[in-house]
């Protein structure tokens, strides 16, 4: 009875799908893609082993193959120990598909080395020069005809593809690497290109791909990419109901699923039970660090960089690491030059680029925080912290259109993310567009203000326009949340919702809340002694014979904080039992 699982509304033989990894394990490991190899091994290792009698045959041997066999054997010597231009003069007169991508591929990696050798020379402070692979124009005329003739396998049209996407005719790159998986779907390779270069939901809609279980794969990644975390985890969950369960790859994508939407907890509790799975993984790890670096857990984080340098200190996830370490500990200027070996030995590293403009940053290097954010960009336009940190260096140098502008392009990337909005709110104000100001603070309330702060400002901008009801209820809204989540975040904050909700009642003449708010202005050294001042002058107005407002319970605002068209409505008493500062 053969092995049946759903996914993607279509059921797996699973059986069939081991045999289909093991074939292109075998073709990827002739032609030296090992990073493929990689991949699909780990998901091979992931289902049932086949029985001896169900193992697929090894890829045909065509009288090409023979022929070029020696040649093809010393080649592919030279080319796994990087002797690039070694292995592709021996391959130059090749006539089988498999020599002749490994000879284009030879000749594609050389220029790539060249290039990252001559980058690495020019990087010092950021000072990247445009240097290019110089084989790629040759290589794209070449391969060019090769496609034209239908003469391209599907390996051959990745290796098209990735040569139209370094030379930025994206495009192009995008037809043809929806034709090499038409041509080759079991081929992960073509399928991750296309992930870098799809910018929206849309554009993967347009896209015709093959309706393959790989598929299913590269959504779920794609997902993941344009942080539809909810649609990834849902694709993520039917391919180990469909039994993936034991795949590190998945376990690590859902773990990085977490991160991306700050479910911190459930975010480490993934990688922790990764670590004991594979403790000698080093890919995500810069991810895992990230998060032991937001929660501030240092022998963790000291934990994790030894362990990863002992496996192998060169690797740019373990320089990562080491960086995120060093800063966590405010040595910044080492932080920054773990994150430049990072882009030593790899200058298209996405996250070390990210972080060292952090780093830049944190050291009040504007200059170079800017141009570390922008190749990070480069990299990867969908890159919101990039974004993001370019708004805040335009913000320190005082320039608020440009920081509007980048503002805006993380709040696209992240539209739920209410730090981003409430970055997008401050930018308002500063430009004096209240209007848009409020509805960016409303939002970030509404999304799950992580920083706790959309509501006090709010409150400010109503104190601004003298709509003291509803700032006291953005502040009495505060106070609440605040109390909710079990912890003070912010005293001064706090302490300022407490002075201005107590000079509201006051002057409401409902003295027994003014009288509330005020003991608790006591509590906070900046409020203390107009706490007190307050108390006093309540006292002396009850001696007079003032009495205390009868209306103690009035109904709570039924409006939203948004609709800020609608009648002002009478503000809801503040139960002051449960805060304690």
């Amino acid at each position: 009875m053969k092995k049946m699982a759903a996914v993607g509304g279509q059921f797996l033989d699973l059986k069939e799908v081991k045999k289909q990894l093991l074939a292109v394990i075998s073709l990827c490991s002739e032609r030296g893609l090992m990073h493929n190899v990689k991949w699909a091994s780990e998901l091979a290792f992931a289902l049932d082993p086949l029985p001896k009698n169900e193992l697929p045959p090894p890829p045909p041997f065509t009288e090409e193959d023979a022929q070029d066999l020696d040649a093809y054997t010393l080649a592919k010597s030279y080319f796994d120990l990087k002797e690039y231009d070694r292995a592709a003069y021996f391959l130059q007169s090749c006539k089988s598909q498999k020599a002749y991508f490994l000879y284009m591929y030879a000749r594609y990696l050389s220029g790539e080395k060249k290039k990252d050798d001559d980058t690495v020379d020019s990087l010092g402070p950021l000072e990247k020069g445009q240097v290019k692979n110089e084989s790629l124009r040759e290589l794209r005329v070449e391969l060019s005809k090769k496609q034209k003739g239908g003469e391209l396998d599907g390996f051959g049209l990745y290796l098209y593809g990735v040569v139209l996407r370094k030379l930025d005719l994206v495009k192009e790159a995008i037809e043809v690497f929806v034709e090499a998986t038409h041509v080759l779907p079991l081929f992960w390779g073509s399928w991750l290109e296309l992930c870098n270069l799809i910018t929206d939901k849309e554009m993967l809609k347009s896209l015709s791909l093959p309706d393959t279980w790989m598929k299913e794969f590269f959504l779920a990644h794609m997902y993941t990419e344009l942080q539809l975390i909810e649609e990834a985890l849902q694709k993520y969950q039917s391919l180990i109901d469909a039994g993936f369960s034991k795949s590190t790859y998945i376990i690590s994508q859902i773990a990085v699923a977490y991160h991306n939407i700050r479910d911190i907890d459930k975010a480490l509790s993934i990688f922790n039970e990764l670590r004991k799975q594979d403790p000698y993984r080093i890919e995500n790890m810069d991810t895992f660090s990230n998060l032991l670096y937001v929660r501030s857990m240092k022998p963790e984080l000291s934990y994790l960089a030894h362990s990863l340098c002992e496996i192998d200190k060169h690797r740019v996830e373990t320089c990562c690491v080491i960086g995120n370490y060093y800063s966590l500990r405010s040595q910044h200027e080492k932080a920054a030059l773990y994150f430049q070996r990072a882009l030593k030995l790899n200058p298209r590293y996405l996250g070390a680029w990210t972080l060292m403009g952090h780093e830049y940053m944190e050291m009040k290097n504007t200059p170079a925080a800017i141009q570390a954010y922008r190749h990070a960009i480069e990299v990867n336009k969908r890159d919101y912290r990039a974004w993001y940190g370019l708004g805040q260096t335009y913000e320190i140098l005082k320039m608020p259109f440009y920081c509007l502008y980048y503002y805006r392009r993380a709040h696209q990337l992240r539209p739920n993310d209410s730090r981003m909005l409430v970055a997008l709110g401050e930018c308002y104000e500063k430009l004096n567009h209240l209007v848009e100001a409020k509805k960016c603070y409303c939002r970030a309330h509404s999304v799950g203000d992580v920083e706790k702060m959309a509501l006090v400002k709010l409150a400010k901008l109503h104190e601004q326009l003298n709509e003291s009801e509803k700032a006291a209820q953005c502040y009495i809204k505060y106070i609440q949340d605040i109390c909710s989540c079990g912890e003070i975040l912010d005293h001064h904050e706090l302490s300022t919702a407490f002075r201005y909700l107590a000079q509201f009642y006051f002057k409401c003449k409902r003295w027994d809340e003014a009288s509330a708010c005020a003991h608790k202005c006591c509590n906070f050294n900046d409020t203390r002694e107009e706490g007190k001042a307050l108390l006093r002058q309540i006292s002396q107005l009850r001696t007079q014979g003032e009495t205390s407002s009868t209306d103690l319970s009035l109904p709570f605002l039924t409006t939203p904080l948004s609709s800020s068209n609608t009648p002002v409505a009478r503000v809801s008493p503040l139960n002051l039992s449960s805060v304690t500062p």
